[in-house]
């Protein structure tokens, strides 16, 4: 049996580690709230931008005339790039482990193709570098402060290797912000870029000629597309964060409260033991 000082030094590291866990949930919880307003912010463009670009496209493709754009380009998913958004830190539960699992089961379907993996955050490098798997870069720290310029490069480089037929096709995975307890796995495909059908495309008068427009807002969308998923990922993880140090919060509390009951029942049997034993000592002595 423990002695009543080893357990109070329990007691004690349980309720320094809780302290620990409540201001990392504070923490996530401020940053959830600017990184939420950012995801809130950037899907109705994302969704307009997709918009627009199948309308244009549509006006386009009546006309034989125009040699199609390269990031339209259908070819046979041989060489494949996955960009794979994960954390830079731990203790946000399962969520680095979920899209690590989803990386790996993407390459596993993709037996005998060629899939190269751009990795953004240190959770994912980590992982992979060790494993020896096909990398053609690394990106450390940027949902921390997530900038245009930073993932647009990213995405330049990939359709410039899409240009260059160099790979067949780009995938994002990452998780979509859903909800505070709610963040889905997601895989989409960028390139070649997948126009959407419009039920009703809108007509519209350009004042320049729409394939010169169409090959402005392609390279457009593919950079917002890629923008938006480290929102999405950053907004997720903090989410996962706060709801992780929360439920271990929660467990140290339970745990303080276990340990006090049980210290209280080892201090009343110590007092009940020395109470027994000096009565056994008077009664000896009568």
């Amino acid at each position: 049996m423990p002695s009543l000082i080893d357990i109070r030094r329990r007691i004690r590291s349980v309720k320094n580690t809780q302290q620990i866990t409540r201001a990392m949930k504070l923490v996530s919880a401020a940053k959830l709230r600017r990184a939420q307003d950012r995801v809130i912010s950037a899907r109705p463009y994302g969704g307009l931008l997709r918009t627009v670009l199948g309308n244009v496209a549509a006006a386009v493709a009546g006309d034989e005339r125009i040699t199609p754009n390269p990031l339209l380009a259908q070819r046979d998913e041989q060489r494949v790039l996955l960009v794979l958004f994960t954390g830079d830190k731990g203790l946000a539960g399962a969520f680095n482990t979920n899209l690590i699992k989803g990386a790996q089961r993407f390459i596993a379907e993709r037996a005998g193709r060629t899939v190269t993996l751009e990795l953004i955050g240190r959770k994912g490098c980590d992982f992979f570098r060790k494993r020896g798997a096909r990398i053609s870069g690394e990106h450390l720290n940027l949902a921390a402060r997530p900038s245009y310029d930073d993932t647009a490069a990213i995405a330049r480089r990939a359709m410039e290797l899409f240009r260059n037929e160099e790979i067949d096709a780009v995938h994002l995975m990452y998780c979509e912000f859903r909800s505070v307890v709610s963040q889905k796995l997601t895989l989409t495909r960028v390139l070649p870029v997948e126009m959407p059908q419009q039920a009703e495309p809108v007509d519209y008068l350009f004042a320049q000629p729409p394939a010169g427009i169409l090959d402005r807002l392609l390279p457009r969308y593919v950079e917002t597309e890629f923008f938006r998923a480290l929102l999405e990922s950053a907004a997720s993880e903090h989410a996962a964060r706060m709801t992780a140090m929360e439920a271990a919060t929660e467990n140290a509390i339970d745990m303080i409260d276990r340990l006090t009951l049980y210290m209280n029942r080892v201090r009343q049997a110590s007092i009940t033991k020395e109470i027994i034993e000096v009565v056994s000592g008077a009664a000896a002595a009568e």
